[in-house]
């Protein structure tokens, strides 16, 4: 288990040094004289065809609703293996960070509720600073090394990922558009084989596949966001199985393994790539110091760490759960603040919110990095502070 925690780890480290590449990337080329090159490459248009069934969407778009599907789906399968035998799967382990991403939504929520409350369009984004960048997150961590013991890792890690799931059902809940009956009625027969597949003990991944794909158009023409198609999937997808052979082994594990590398180096930089790029050739003071600025960003950088830290807090006064093995509670403060790294996930939500409009001239991706950057280096500045160095 231990060793599966540090691959991880490894992993979304690598992956969040590479986030800030090409965010740094993105920014340069929006306000330089690539613009034009880099708003062209992300509105080529983009179509595929089954006869006369297709879709056609630009490339932003593709990246927003396709790959960020397939994050989705490694997410369902991170939740559904470890609910079922890891980190999640008891009362004891799972106290502690469901508490703390429970405060860690509803805070930020209510700081960009407090600051946008008169806007009725601004409303709509109030879920931005309530998400968590696990990569990121853990990349930060990952570079106070052996200071940081494994099971404060681990919080992080159930805590994101709690979180994750929180972001899956506010999307269902609330960023969900007109429905269409038929394509919701094909998207229930999809899921229905998929449950079959799953009850017959079928070892076919291109079997999970083909209807996965089924799926993922219906409910991209439902109206329902295509991201909770990966989810469902995955939630399908055998944790073990048994070859013809009798040998027993897990499908899951086999896709979440195969399927993180393409996540962490492909998928997310290439959807931070696509949106991050802010505009900040015309932007003015009083963008960046705008509600709906100021709701993100300090919904993110202040939200995030009083909800999970006074949660948590309380959580572990009143002994509902235990601080990490080996944690100090000034290292778990550490960590709440490292919280506030929504990045691509508050960015995706902000698509969401906002249908990617430039309502608010890009002040609220600048507010969603500033959140994320001031949440990172003073998280790892903090946590460095309060850790001694082990030999």
């Amino acid at each position: 288990m231990l060793t599966t925690l540090e691959e991880f780890i490894k992993k979304e480290s690598s992956s969040g040094l590479l986030l800030i590449f090409v965010t740094l990337l993105a920014l340069f080329l929006q306000n330089s004289f690539f613009t034009d090159f880099y708003t062209n490459f992300l509105h080529t248009p983009v179509q595929v065809t089954f006869g006369t069934f297709g879709i056609a969407k630009p490339l932003l778009l593709w990246i927003n609703d396709g790959l960020m599907a397939v994050f989705f789906f490694l997410i369902g399968l991170e939740v559904k293996r470890e609910v079922l035998e890891g980190e999640l799967s008891s009362k004891e382990q799972i106290v502690l960070p469901l508490i703390a991403a429970l405060g860690g939504m509803v805070v930020p929520a209510l700081i960009f509720v407090l600051f946008n409350q008169a806007d009725p369009f601004a409303m709509k984004g109030w879920a931005i600073p309530t998400a968590t960048d696990i990569a990121f997150a853990l990349g930060i961590l990952s570079l106070l090394g052996k200071r940081v013991p494994v099971s404060l890792k681990i919080f992080l890690m159930a805590l994101a990922i709690i979180d994750d799931l929180g972001a899956i059902v506010i999307i269902a809940l609330f960023y969900t558009s007109d429905l269409s009956t038929l394509s919701i009625i094909i998207a229930l027969i999809a899921i229905s084989g998929l449950v079959l597949l799953n009850r017959f003990h079928v070892i076919k991944k291109a079997a999970y596949i083909l209807l996965g794909m089924i799926l993922w158009m219906s409910v991209l023409k439902s109206g329902v966001h295509a991201t909770i198609a990966g989810v469902v999937l995955a939630f399908t997808i055998p944790l073990y199985s048994f070859r013809a052979n009798g040998e027993r082994f897990s499908m899951l594990k086999e896709m979440e393994h195969d399927l993180h590398y393409w996540v962490a180096f492909f998928i997310l930089p290439l959807f931070a790539f696509a949106n991050a790029g802010v505009d900040l050739k015309d932007l003015q003071a009083s963008s960046i110091l705008s509600n709906i600025s100021l709701g993100i960003a300090l919904g993110l950088f202040l939200g995030k760490q009083l909800g999970v830290f006074g949660f948590s807090y309380i959580a572990i006064k009143l002994k509902w759960a235990v601080l990490p093995k080996e944690a100090s509670m000034k290292q778990l403060y550490g960590v709440s603040i490292l919280t506030g790294i929504g990045f691509t996930m508050s960015l995706f939500v902000n698509t969401l919110a906002f249908n990617d409009s430039n309502t608010f001239y890009y002040a609220d991706k600048l507010a969603i990095l500033l959140g994320s950057f001031a949440s990172g280096i003073v998280g790892y500045l903090v946590i460095k502070a309060v850790s001694k160095p082990t030999v």
